[in-house]
């Protein structure tokens, strides 16, 4: 589970990467009013390693990394 917030109304995407950089999935991809949410992130389909995820929204963007361990 992801959990963010967002300031202003507008286009929020919540994107995953692998190591190498290369996009693995969108999670989210709509416009979202000001608040906070969590997205419920499904990793059965993904190996162990590590990985980032970023979400952008308006002019803000934030990338963290996580480690998947299985």
């Amino acid at each position: 589970q992801i959990k963010y917030s967002v300031a202003k109304d507008g286009l929020v995407t919540l994107k995953v990467y692998n190591i190498l950089g290369k996009e693995v999935v969108t999670l989210l991809n709509q416009v979202k009013p000001a608040g906070s949410y969590q997205v419920i992130f499904n990793v059965n389909q993904l190996s162990s390693g590590v990985y980032f995820y970023t979400l952008h929204s308006g002019d803000f963007t934030q990338t963290k990394k996580f480690i998947l361990m299985k």
